[in-house]
């Protein structure tokens, strides 16, 4: 009789059963294994670090510059970028470096207050309009529809304009321009997961629909969301710095990197580095935020 493979594997089956496969069990192992691909990447890793670093000056801007922002130095104002200074001086001889990197604290604080609002607003609408259907999705998406056909600057301005100056008038401003983009993302997600098997079969399992809700649908529909938020926080800080540069913003001597750039101006010929560096710093983390988030989005989930 001839030997088969089955019966060699129920005879020796500790020697001849396949090894157990490993897969990745917590949430935190997963992470790891979708994050490994993309920090053998040069330029995630950069733009990664940029963001890191606009994030700790505006969390503890004094571990990076322990010069004070708001110090006047007649006798060495316009000074070039030097050893001891390094983005160079200003028109008040105030260190250049030291006002960008405290400058954070406005600048980022605002830009991730607009995208908070922006976030709960719109998951807020999404959900209520992919859930609700009916009269109720057609009356909030005209609304969005109206508000997507005013340029987000434009009503930024006039919310702005409306609710007076300062950082948190201009963050609520652009929190809301940005409203449209996340409810609209959200509608589309939770439209796409409500009818899906395991949705349906949760809801004959006797599920209510805040409980599909909670642990279904809004799970699997925020990686779209999460990666919009990423990319919509980099839109929040040219924003925040266009409103700013415009005298929206924070009133003087306080530092805001739209505020910087527009002191400088008056300077472009004559000290060139007061306006630029802190413009070239405001597009290196706007474009490092971009990366980041379409890196996330190109990658497999």
């Amino acid at each position: 009789m001839a030997v088969t493979t089955d019966m060699l594997i129920e005879t020796f089956p500790t020697q001849l059963s396949p090894a157990p496969v490993w897969r990745p069990r917590t949430r935190w192992q997963r992470a790891r294994i979708a994050l490994a691909p993309l920090l053998r990447r040069p330029g995630f890793l950069l733009a990664l670090a940029v963001v890191a670093f606009a994030l700790l000056s505006a969390l503890v801007p004094g571990l990076l510059s322990h010069a004070d922002p708001y110090a006047t130095a007649p006798a060495a104002k316009l000074v070039a970028p030097s050893a001891a200074h390094w983005f160079g001086t200003d028109e008040l001889g105030r260190d250049l470096y030291s006002r960008v990197v405290h400058g954070s604290r406005l600048s980022v604080t605002a830009a991730l207050l607009a995208v908070g609002i922006a976030l709960v607003g719109g998951l807020g609408l999404g959900i209520l309009a992919g859930f609700a259907g009916g009269r109720l999705d057609t009356l909030l998406m005209r609304l969005i529809d109206v508000m997507l056909a005013l340029p987000g600057l434009l009503l930024a301005l006039a919310i702005v304009t409306a609710i007076g100056f300062g950082t948190v008038p201009v963050a609520i401003a652009v929190g809301v321009g940005i409203v449209p983009g996340f409810a609209r993302t959200t509608r589309a997600e939770v439209l796409r997961i409500k009818t899906l098997p395991y949705v349906e079969a949760a809801r004959l399992g006797g599920a209510s629909w805040t409980r599909t809700l909670l642990r279904h649908v809004l799970p699997n529909a925020w990686g779209p969301v999460a990666v919009l938020a990423t990319l919509d926080f980099g839109a929040a800080i040219l924003a925040t710095a266009g409103l700013s540069f415009l005298g929206f913003g924070a009133a003087p001597p306080a530092a805001e990197w739209g505020t910087l750039i527009a002191n400088g101006r008056s300077f472009l010929m004559t000290a060139p580095w007061v306006p630029l560096l802190p413009g070239l710093f405001l597009v290196a983390v706007v474009f490092s935020v971009n990366h980041i988030a379409r890196t996330l989005e190109e990658s497999p989930r």
